[in-house]
């Protein structure tokens, strides 16, 4: 599984709007800034997002993104289904599922990984990311 630069940039709009989470919207502008991020493949993720629920848009000169829920209902898993479709590391343990699955020794690594991956993600939220962040702040490791 790789995860696509839309992938990871829809994780890092995410977290901008949690770590911003003043009640304000966050003009895309100023996360794209952040992030270093293009301004317009920016807008194109966050249009995705909304589309999926995920965050509110404000329009207007004081306008931009809030997210919609709190941030420990964000999963990664969550986000990265969302712009990324399966995350399946293999076909067979997708959507088409192998005939041969029930005798296939490699059928049974490739779904302990997907399960193994699928569970890691589900569990790591942006509340998560957010405390990790601050512990790198902490420790002065953080950089952008």
């Amino acid at each position: 599984m790789i995860v696509s630069t839309r992938g990871k940039n829809a994780v890092k709009l995410l977290l901008d709007l949690a770590q911003h989470n003043d009640g304000k919207p966050v003009p895309l502008k100023e996360t794209a800034a952040r992030q270093g991020i293009s301004l317009k493949y920016l807008e194109q993720t966050a249009a995705s997002l909304h589309k999926a629920g995920l965050v509110q848009s404000v329009k207007g000169n004081q306008g931009g993104y809030l997210l919609r829920y709190a941030p420990e209902r964000y999963t990664v898993m969550h986000i990265l289904t969302i712009v990324e479709g399966s995350l399946a590391p293999t076909d067979c343990v997708g959507e088409k599922c192998c005939p041969n699955s029930s005798s296939c020794v490699t059928f049974r690594l490739w779904k302990h990984l997907d399960d193994t991956i699928k569970n890691t993600l589900e569990n790591i939220t942006l509340a998560s990311l957010l405390e990790w962040q601050e512990k790198m702040v902490i420790a002065g490791e953080y950089s952008i």
